[in-house]
């Protein structure tokens, strides 16, 4: 089939796909691993460095924000670094990822009416790297639009850690005991001092590249979570492949329990 006639076929299909769709049906929240920007970058790139990836990574995030936008989704969550990826290689890999980042939040920040919040630790990341991103998002807290979440830093076992210091900080400081707190301790006491606290939890979670597990992402939140997996790497990732995963979440009897 010719290229451009590939394209038209294409937009039709997407097209039907969108029709398809349920206003009443979409999920609140929808979060991402965008997953496979090197394999991405070595398959396609291969003369140029990992940052390429990075870059053509954070082009397909800003995309698929906006397409949630568009659709009417009130909150996106984009993991975008792991609290395992602050292993990798600092000149290589790390401090280039690290840029593109700091570039996608100041990104979303000037776009539209988004609400941009880091979640994770940034006490982790080189001073000068935190303090834009904190400067950055402050830009955005008052903004009524849709809500987007950038997890860097972010690992789920790292965040309850997190919510379990803060819990028994702020019980300390009231004269609460620990046994009068193990005696009391509500599960919404601990969903109050996650990083997304006062947001409703991911009703989907896609994964792109074939990977078909969570890796830690968003652990408490996800208990009662839709997920989608697709085969593409995250800069492949295409509107309609966004919309299938919407038609296949519409189609689900969500149970809430067993």
């Amino acid at each position: 089939m010719p290229r451009e006639l590939k394209k038209v076929a294409y937009r039709v299909y997407e097209t039907r796909l969108r029709r398809q769709l349920r206003p009443s049906a979409l999920p609140r929240h929808v979060a991402v691993l965008a997953d496979g920007n090197r394999r991405w970058a070595r398959a396609n790139a291969p003369d140029l460095p990992l940052a390429a990836g990075y870059q053509a990574g954070a082009s397909k995030l800003k995309q698929f924000v906006a397409w949630c936008d568009e659709i009417g989704i009130q909150v996106v969550t984009l993991w975008v670094l792991s609290t395992d990826n602050l292993r990798r290689d600092q000149n290589d890999e790390l401090m280039p990822l690290l840029k593109v980042i700091v570039q996608l939040v100041r990104d979303l920040a000037a776009a539209d009416d988004y609400r941009v919040m880091v979640v994770g630790d940034l006490g982790l990341l080189p001073d000068e790297i935190a303090d834009s991103l904190r400067a950055t998002v402050a830009l955005t807290r008052r903004r009524p639009g849709m809500h987007v979440n950038v997890a860097v830093s972010y690992g789920g076992r790292h965040e309850l850690a997190d919510a379990v210091r803060s819990l028994l900080a702020e019980e300390a400081a009231k004269g609460t005991t620990l046994a009068e707190l193990a005696d009391n301790l509500e599960v919404d006491q601990i969903s109050e001092h996650l990083y997304t606290r006062g947001q409703p939890d991911p009703d989907l979670i896609i994964r792109t590249s074939g990977e078909q597990r969570l890796s830690g992402f968003l652990m408490w939140q996800s208990a009662h979570s839709e997920f989608y997996f697709c085969e593409a790497l995250w800069p492949d990732f295409r509107k309609v492949d966004f919309y299938r995963a919407l038609r296949d979440y519409e189609q689900r009897e969500r149970r809430y329990g067993a």
